[in-house]
């Protein structure tokens, strides 16, 4: 017999997702994540070797939730330019398993549902008086961790560090004159990372490293961190004593961090004792652990991306989208 299943384009995701709405979706998806009310499978990683592609397949479930999703996500580095990225999430019916929508998206779910992540990790963990805010990559999540912090906590100066320097500077020209962030911020190319992180109290990393990018040294006592590019065992962008002399150490999946995260790297190199030792995101958004006890601290947030955000920002879009949107019928 058959039946409909929506199609959403990006478009269509992009009008029907705002970042205050979709960080409180992801912190509830991270809380039922670490109080074991949602279903998370391990990562698939596919190595596409001959085109410098990855392709990472998520997927997950909250309990309770109408929909699970599976999403297909791929980044291809490309000669003389910036990578290219796609995917791809589809929604199951969670009573029959049969498929509801297929949002084709471009991945524009991944790169706002991984912001929501850090606006998150910066609602708990970050100062609460921001002034500097150091980035170092000048990626999508340059723009994406900066709308969603500017959500949680004003700040005023914006240094940026890239390998490229052509691409900081239109990363710099483009933040600049980005709608939603805050009036009269400043924004500037810093010369190296030591300079972007030197006196900052938030420093982002979002780059595709693998080596460390920030030491331990560089960093003020109170600073946050957020680091997300370590979404493979062989990707790094922290230092291991950035992890081990953090005062607070969040991971958003524990088990997914101590095999792929900054986690991993630090357990291997003996800066952090064990896994245990840092808390779930979920688990701090719940208040069953602690974030930031005092703004003199460093905090530190490993975030590798669980499926589970996925579903949230799929469930989110599903639930607003409206207008001419395609079915198609199997």
């Amino acid at each position: 017999m058959g039946r409909e299943v929506l199609i959403l384009r990006e478009a269509d995701v992009r009008a029907a997702l705002d970042m205050p709405s979709l960080i409180d979706a992801v912190e509830r998806a991270f809380v039922a994540y670490s109080t074991g009310k949602a279903e998370l499978p391990g990562v698939i990683h596919l190595g596409v070797p001959e085109s410098g592609g990855e392709v990472h397949v998520k997927a997950g479930h909250l309990h309770g939730e109408p929909f699970y999703a599976v999403k297909v996500s791929s980044g291809f580095a490309l000669p003389g330019g910036p990578p290219a990225t796609d995917g791809l999430v589809i929604a199951f019916d969670a009573g029959n398993g049969a498929p509801v929508a297929f949002l084709l998206d471009n991945g524009c779910i991944t790169d706002a549902r991984t912001g929501a992540a850090g606006g998150v990790a910066a609602r708990h963990l970050a100062p609460s008086n921001v002034e500097v805010v150091a980035v170092i990559g000048t990626g999508a999540q340059a723009r994406y961790q900066l709308d969603a912090l500017a959500c949680v906590r004003g700040f005023g100066e914006v240094r940026v560090w890239g390998r490229n320097p052509d691409h900081a500077r239109g990363c710099v020209d483009e933040l600049a004159g980005r709608p939603g962030l805050p009036e009269r911020c400043t924004y500037a190319v810093a010369p190296s990372v030591e300079r972007a992180v030197e006196g900052a109290d938030v420093v982002i990393t979002c780059t595709a490293s693998r080596e460390p990018l920030v030491r331990a040294e560089w960093l003020s006592a109170g600073a946050h961190v957020t680091a997300l590019g370590s979404d493979g065992p062989d990707k790094q962008e922290l230092d291991t004593e950035v992890l081990g002399r953090a005062d607070v150490l969040v991971v958003d999946g524990r088990a997914q961090c101590a095999r792929i995260g900054e986690l991993h790297h630090a357990l291997e190199a003996g800066a952090i004792a064990s896994a245990d030792d840092a808390a779930e995101l979920g688990e701090v958004a719940a208040g069953a652990k602690p974030g930031r006890p005092s703004d003199d601290q460093l905090t530190v947030c490993d975030l590798t991306g669980l499926g589970v955000q996925d579903v949230a920002a799929a469930a989110l879009a599903l639930a607003r989208a409206s207008g001419e949107i395609e079915r198609l019928r199997i």
